[in-house]
């Protein structure tokens, strides 16, 4: 078989996307992650009256709590097959990232398996995240001052 008829019958038996479906779905879904952090902000500065500057550090934990859970039992990855980029760009699919990790290295107990793990997948998005937030504060600090 020649290797233009092998790339054309390959490329007949490649599952169709639907990427402006996917996109509309992606935004959709990570606008009503963003409501419900607003709408959980809202109930803490309520509920507790403190300003916002206060609830959103709470609101951010209380997302992560969510999908850890969620994660747990199962039902966040059925809801990111469908949803996509739309939870998983959010903070909830770092935290998302970390307990399947952690979840993955449990039979082999809590420090050899779990905490070894869990930073598989996360630990290089926390190391080229506090290594770009340095580069980029110090060049702001260069640049604009103190």
């Amino acid at each position: 078989m020649d290797q233009k008829r092998l790339q054309d019958t390959a490329k007949a038996h490649v599952p169709k996307t639907h990427k402006g479906k996917n996109a509309i779905v992606a935004f959709v879904s990570g606008g009503i992650i963003g409501l419900i952090g607003q709408g959980l902000c809202d109930i803490f500065m309520q509920l507790l009256d403190i300003d916002q500057k206060s609830a959103l550090p709470m609101v951010i934990v209380t997302i992560i709590l969510i999908t850890a859970i969620t994660t747990g039992f199962g039902i966040y990855d059925k809801a990111a097959q469908y949803c996509g980029a739309g939870l998983f760009i959010p903070i909830s699919g770092f935290a998302n990232s970390l307990t399947s990790a952690a979840m993955e290295g449990k039979s082999e107990g809590p420090i050899y398996g779990i905490g070894s793990n869990m930073f598989k997948l996360a630990g290089s998005v926390l190391t080229y995240g506090i290594a770009s937030a340095f580069f980029f504060g110090a060049l702001r600090f260069i640049l604009f001052g103190g």
